[in-house]
């Protein structure tokens, strides 16, 4: 079993833009994420802590923006939390051991797929391609990415 952390070495290395969002619960532009458009088999891993996040197999097109998800890969590793900001009620998607603001979760997403859709910053992420996941340790995950 790994140890996922919320490194401080590893968030002195972020980006302005990675920082923004992880650390002081930013968004992204919508648009603008650069795992938005991406249609590669692998999963989703906190950039900050690398825990497993979500699988390429539950991700899909919601138009709104940012990457989208049906579900997390490993429920255990993501927190969510009532968020009164903006002016609304919204729930909060955040790591649970790297503590990093991940994006929002609603219940607008495929009904047939659980209803959920986890929208999630681009800058929150770092994906790791199915052919890269057992040389980066997280081979036990493979089971729950596709082949294509």
């Amino acid at each position: 079993m790994s140890r996922y952390t919320k490194d401080p070495e590893v968030i002195a290395a972020l980006s302005p833009e990675e920082f923004h969002v992880t650390q002081r619960s930013g968004t992204e532009r919508p648009g603008t994420g650069k795992l938005l458009n991406n249609k590669e088999p692998g999963i989703y891993v906190d950039i900050v802590s690398g825990e497993p996040l979500f699988a390429s197999t539950h991700k899909y097109e919601s138009g709104c923006g940012w990457p989208s998800f049906t579900k997390p890969i490993v429920h255990e590793h993501v927190e969510e939390f009532e968020d009164r900001t903006l002016g609304m009620i919204r729930t909060e998607v955040r790591s649970k051991h790297g503590d990093s603001h991940l994006g929002h979760v609603f219940p607008d997403g495929p009904r047939d797929q659980g209803g959920m859709r986890y929208c999630i910053n681009s800058a929150s992420l770092r994906f790791i391609h199915r052919d890269e996941m057992e040389a980066e340790g997280y081979g036990d995950y493979l089971i729950h990415v596709e082949d294509i």
